[in-house]
Formats: structure tokens, C-alpha cells, sequence
């Protein structure tokens, strides 16, 4: 522990860029925490791959009341049964716990591979494009001005300095300017401080550095999705769980869940985290098909969804939170594409040009096709190493296996 603190300490001598010192020093039983999470990251990932160890505290989100979503008679699906047993054979080798098919207002497919529908998924990324759905209805709320305004409206501690230009939409679009994600296995770098502290809030406040100038280069990080749980929590006087749970779960009927908090009674990781039922993600992908609006009733901003899926000249396959279709690339991953890092396999163009998508790591994805009416929700453990996954597979099988109506077309397929 005292070691700890002693790495602490010597931080601003280490990163002479940070700002200032966190604002306020870890305590003893902080610190003990913060040295348990170090120990975890360095050596316990054999012992609990998923790494869900390190989620300690989970501040709860209560979800609804349970109503299921309607699930179409075997006789009545609008997707092919061969489709749907191809795509469940290849959820299944590439090691899923779940995989749920909808199409136009009913469930085609629900799967779960020896767990059930009520077993939490452990998001990972998922969590980012809630994040910016939080955002989308604290917009709506009125509790924030618009994605273009500075986040420094919110934390004044930035006024005055570079990070005054960081915008709303830079927390969600990867353009905040901030260090880019790296290691963190060195208990007084950075990157360690902003992810595993008990006040990792303050480290991402006042020591996280620029890098860039906000707006000008795409760089993948949890620090500024992180960030939305400060945003929001200040924005609006509410804790980011409570947030969640009235704004957005229960209102699309969705079950609840919880979310990793910094210490007891601390601040959520809105960028990582989250566990939940494999519905939550298939309700809200349904929510985002129907442009914000849920049983007739708009929580998010008209046009926030069309923001949510569009790119950037930095970054054309990534949106707030989401990634987007694009233009064909047979390798994507999360990293500035320019810059060499692993990148997941499409080996063939979607066949729906309009199709956008949560990714998360360990290949968590929901898939979203507007021109078809369809979600499609993978979670699970990381799928092994051969034969490669493939992100175009699942959708692609269920977009050839579509029944399609009278007057129906297929949706125009992803330019090369």
C-alpha cells in the first residue's frame, strides 16, 4: 500500500505533462483497492479471463418490470430456417453465450448456449454506444445544450486550458484529443490511474493529457467514454446508474443490470463495464432502428440517431459510439485505421449498405439493418484464434436467408 502511495506521489514528476495533481489523494483503503486492481491486471487474468474480478464495486441499474418481447411462430419468421441455423451454428463455434435475431417487431431466434436469458453479459465496449444513448437523452431532457457544446461547461476545471475545445461529440466520436489507450500495467502510468483508481474521475480531469488538438485526429480510448459518467452526473445532479435506469432501461422495457463504479458510492465507467441481460443490447438496438422513438414516445432527439451513424473525415467507419458500414474494408478494427493494430476480418462486403453496429472487444456486437427491420445480438467469450471470426458472417447469412415481402427488395449492399 505504501508503495502505492509512493507512486502516486511521484506522478507529476513521471508525466510533467499532467495538468495538476488528482485532486484529492487516495486513502489508505483506496489505495489498498487501487493496489488489489494492479495485482488483478498483472497476474490474475489466468485465474479470471473475463476480468470481471476487477469490477468491484457494481452500483446496480434497476431495469423493468419483465415483459417479454414477442417471439414470431416458427411458421410465420420472415428469415429462412436454414439462415437462421447457419447463424446459430456459427455463433456457436466462435464460443457466443447468446444470440437473438429480430426482424420487424418480433424475435426469429433466441439462443443462449447453456446459459439462460436472464445471465448478464459482461459488455466490454457495448457499454459505449449506452453512453452515447445517455447523452442523446440528456439532450432531449434539455439537461445539455447540444453536441457541439464544451464540456468544459461541465468541468470548469478545464476552462482556461486546451481541453476548453473538447466537445460533447468528442467523448463520443474518438476525436477528444486525449492520450490514445494503451498498457496498464505499471501501477503509476497513466493509463493505469485513469482506468483501475478509486478516483479515476480526477485522474481523467485533471492529469489525462491532450495529445491532439480536439477534433483533429481519431484516436480509440475508454478515458473519454469514461468521461460521460462525469458529463452526465454533472449535467444533470443524477448518478449515472439512476440515469440509466429511468431514462433509458426502463423505459424500453428493458432488464436491469449494473455498472463497475470507481469505489463505493464513487463514479461509473460508462466506457467499459456494464452487465446486463443480452436484451438490453436488442432493445436498444431496436430503439436506434426506430430513430429514438419506443412504442411511440421519442427519447432521443430527432436526427441524434442519423449524428450516432455518421462518420468522421478522421475515422469514416466510426460514429458516436457506433460503427458504421462505410465504404468496404476488409480489416477494421477500433484504432485509427492508419495506425497498425488488430483488426477484425470481413471477408465480403454487408449486404446492407445501411447496416451499423455495436463492437465491442471478445467480438460482442449487435448489428443493426434499418432497410430490413433487423437486429442481430452476439455476446460471449472471445471466439478462438482458427478459423478467424468474421464480422460480416452473421448478418450476411441472415440477409440472404430474408423472406421478403410483397413489394420488399433487398437492401442496396456496402460499396466497395
Amino acid at each position: 500500500m505504501r508503495t502505492v502511495h509512493r507512486l502516486l506521489a511521484a506522478c507529476v514528476l513521471v508525466f510533467p505533462w499532467a495538468a495538476a495533481p488528482a485532486a484529492q489523494p487516495l486513502s489508505p483503503d483506496e489505495a489498498a483497492l487501487y493496489e488489489r486492481r494492479i495485482a488483478l491486471l498483472n497476474g490474475g487474468r489466468a485465474a479470471d479471463p473475463s476480468g470481471i474480478a476487477l469490477y468491484d464495486p457494481l452500483e446496480a441499474i434497476p431495469g423493468a418490470a419483465p415483459a417479454p418481447l414477442p417471439i414470431r411462430p416458427e411458421g410465420a419468421r420472415t428469415i429462412s430456417p436454414d439462415a437462421l441455423a447457419a447463424a446459430r451454428e456459427y455463433a456457436a463455434r466462435g464460443n457466443s453465450r447468446s444470440l437473438i435475431v429480430w426482424r420487424d417487431g418480433a424475435v426469429e431466434l433466441a439462443e443462449y448456449f447453456g446459459n439462460d436469458a436472464a445471465t448478464p453479459a459482461i459488455s466490454r465496449s457495448l457499454a459505449k454506444p449506452v453512453a452515447a444513448v445517455a447523452v442523446g437523452r440528456a439532450l432531449a431532457l434539455g439537461k445539455l445544450r447540444s453536441l457541439d457544446q464544451p464540456v468544459a461547461d461541465f468541468i470548469p476545471e478545464w476552462r482556461g486550458t486546451d481541453k476548453a475545445r473538447i466537445l460533447v461529440r468528442h467523448l463520443l466520436d474518438m476525436r477528444s484529443g486525449f492520450l490514445v489507450q494503451g498498457p496498464t500495467f505499471d501501477p503509476a502510468g497513466i493509463w493505469s490511474r485513469a482506468y483501475l483508481s478509486p478516483r479515476h474521475e480526477d485522474v481523467l480531469v485533471h492529469e489525462y493529457p491532450l495529445t491532439h488538438t480536439p477534433g483533429t485526429r481519431y484516436e480509440y480510448s475508454n478515458q473519454p467514454s469514461d468521461l460521460v459518467a462525469v458529463l452526465i452526473e454533472r449535467a444533470t445532479g443524477r448518478r449515472y446508474a439512476e440515469f440509466l435506469s429511468t431514462e433509458v432501461f426502463r423505459p424500453i422495457g428493458a432488464p436491469g443490470g449494473r455498472v463497475w463504479v470507481n469505489r463505493a458510492g464513487g463514479v461509473a465507467h460508462a466506457g467499459c463495464c456494464l452487465l446486463a441481460p443480452p436484451e438490453l443490447w436488442l432493445r436498444l438496438g431496436i430503439l436506434l432502428l426506430d430513430d429514438g422513438r419506443w412504442d411511440g414516445r421519442r427519447l432521443l432527439p430527432e436526427g441524434y440517431v442519423r449524428e450516432m451513424t455518421t462518420g468522421t473525415p478522421q475515422n469514416p467507419w466510426a460514429g458516436l459510439g457506433l460503427y458504421i458500414a462505410g465504404r468496404y474494408t476488409d480489416r477494421r478494427g477500433a484504432a485509427n485505421p492508419d495506425v497498425p493494430a488488430p483488426k477484425t476480418l470481413h471477408g465480403e462486403p454487408y449486404l446492407a449498405r445501411d447496416l451499423f453496429l455495436f463492437d465491442g472487444n471478445s467480438n460482442q456486437v449487435v448489428y443493426i439493418v434499418p432497410s430490413l427491420r433487423l437486429v442481430v445480438v452476439r455476446t460471449g467469450d472471445a471466439p478462438p484464434p482458427a478459423p478467424e471470426w468474421d464480422n460480416a458472417v452473421l448478418p450476411n447469412t441472415l440477409i440472404r436467408g430474408a423472406r421478403l415481402r410483397p413489394g420488399e427488395s433487398l437492401p442496396e449492399p456496402q460499396p466497395r
